[in-house]
């Protein structure tokens, strides 16, 4: 089968709102631009919408919602595994699409499309294992019956680094758990999630589950639908300040939240490591998506004894890294979202040069279009630095090095975040009894790429609450009823 090309796959996506089951513009008319961050080219504009294209896509799952809920688990659990069948035909396709509207190279495109497809697998096995549990009283006379079902209507905000991914994380356990949704994909990434929406018709989700809107103002229309009745849950992935915003707004209806936030992952390599592991990790867990993720590591606490020769390897390692736009062979590494990120990049490393780092590769920003920005890594680093204390989304790897365990982490959880971090020892002891102190939802243990769709993904502290994937992800969307009645 030959490949896609690019005119070919943005023509297959639709580009207004999914609302009721009927694909239609803007009450407003407006469009978006939706720009290819290497070029800083429009590749398509989508519906812009308005609140009134809000309240109407709520209304749609809201009136979905009634019948949606009485499907059987099986039949759920077969929309969700056709749909799982048809991404991975088109793996091609979303993964072009992807790259064009992201900028990550096609092979990370490639393996977004994969891990976001096993999502819709999973969940598809999900479904039917919905269960309550019959038990008697203990003190008799009585039993005690608990029952599931779902939620209601969802409303779903997901970011642009994964596009697909972090839609169907979401979609996937609402549609097993027979909850309808609004969803509203990231302004610069809107094509990935219309397609999917577009995919999952043919699937045979029925009109009104899902309902796609896409919007400039963010804020504006989804407010309205936060503070509404007849929504019942709102799952968030983006920075910890907008999800503290959307926290607030939803105490208002006393909402089911999940919200999956910012981090700034430690990344610890103690004496001990294999240090090519170790690099070959860190590289892993730190230009995944040129960096543009919450689950980058952002902080390397490297023992004193190896710190010299990690950083010289790591170093190398980026430095080598082929810069471009993602469709051309060979590019390791895209451009970052938009200008604004590229420039916040580019100040992060010059205050820290100027405060005293020194740069070990990169540093600079190449000549030329698109928002790319060298893949560098820094060593001594002042503690007090944005690039140790922020997050940051980009490729750039600042180097600190330790001495005792307990020193590195103190450091390690010295932030408000606690997503993710990673260790690297042959210490059996050391690494679980590291582990077990990080103050994080996840622990990559010599490991710099850990998510995958069996697992719980979340984090603690200012880095979120709820768990997305696993045999937990579920039980986000489903509500326990609990019914006693006498013998």
């Amino acid at each position: 089968m030959s490949k896609p090309d690019e005119a070919t796959v943005l023509n297959s996506v639709p580009t207004q709102l999914l609302i009721g089951g009927t694909w239609r513009e803007g009450a407003g008319g407006g469009r978006i631009d939706v720009e290819d961050p290497a070029t800083g080219k429009t590749l398509a504009t989508v519906a812009d919408a308005t609140v009134a294209d809000g309240d109407a896509a709520l209304a749609a799952a809201h009136e979905a919602q009634k019948t949606w809920r009485k499907v059987p688990a099986r039949e759920r659990a077969e929309i969700l595994r056709r749909a799982f069948e048809l991404v991975v035909a088109r793996a091609d396709e979303f993964a072009l699409l992807m790259t064009m509207e992201m900028g990550k190279p096609l092979a990370e495109s490639a393996g977004e499309v994969k891990y976001a497809a096993e999502f819709l697998r999973w969940f598809s096995e999900e479904a039917p294992r919905i269960s309550g549990r019959y038990s008697e009283n203990p003190v008799g006379g009585s039993r005690l019956l608990t029952m599931k079902g779902p939620v209601g209507p969802c409303l779903m905000i997901t970011p642009w680094n994964f596009p697909l991914a972090m839609g169907t994380r979401k979609i996937g356990p609402a549609v097993a758990a027979g909850c309808t949704m609004v969803v509203k994909p990231a302004t610069q990434t809107p094509l990935s999630m219309l397609l999917l929406a577009r995919t999952f018709e043919e699937a045979g989700l029925p009109d009104g589950v899902l309902n796609v809107v896409t919007s400039s103002t963010t804020g504006k229309v989804m407010e309205p639908l936060i503070r509404d009745p007849r929504l019942r849950k709102l799952t968030f992935t983006g920075s910890t300040a907008v999800g503290q915003r959307l926290v607030e707004q939803s105490a208002t209806q006393l909402l089911r939240t999940s919200m999956e936030l910012g981090g700034n992952a430690p990344f610890l390599v103690f004496d001990d490591a294999d240090l090519d592991k170790a690099v070959e990790g860190a590289m892993a867990a730190k230009m995944r998506n040129m960096g543009e993720a919450c689950t980058a590591a952002n902080r390397f606490y490297v023992q004193r004894g190896v710190a010299a020769e990690f950083s010289r390897r790591l170093a190398e390692r980026m430095g080598s890294l082929k810069i471009g736009r993602g469709t051309e062979d060979g590019v390791q590494v895209g451009p970052l979202i938009d200008a604004g990120a590229r420039d916040d990049v580019a100040r992060r490393v010059s205050e820290a040069v100027s405060a005293g780092a020194t740069v070990l590769a990169g540093g600079s920003a190449p000549a030329g279009d698109g928002y790319f920005y060298a893949p560098t890594v820094l060593q001594d680093v002042p503690a007090d630095a944005r690039l140790l204390t922020e997050e940051t989304f980009g490729p750039i790897a600042p180097v600190v090095t330790f001495d005792t365990e307990e020193e590195v982490l103190a450091l390690a959880n010295g932030s408000e975040y606690g997503l993710i971090a990673y260790a690297y020892t042959e210490n059996l002891g050391r690494g679980l009894r590291v582990s077990e102190e990080l103050e994080t939802g996840m622990v990559g243990l010599n490991a710099g790429v850990i998510s995958n769709a069996a697992a719980p993904f979340g984090g603690v502290k200012a880095s979120g609450f709820g768990r997305e994937g696993g045999a937990e992800g579920i039980e986000e969307y489903l509500e326990t009823k609990y019914v006693g009645f006498p013998l």
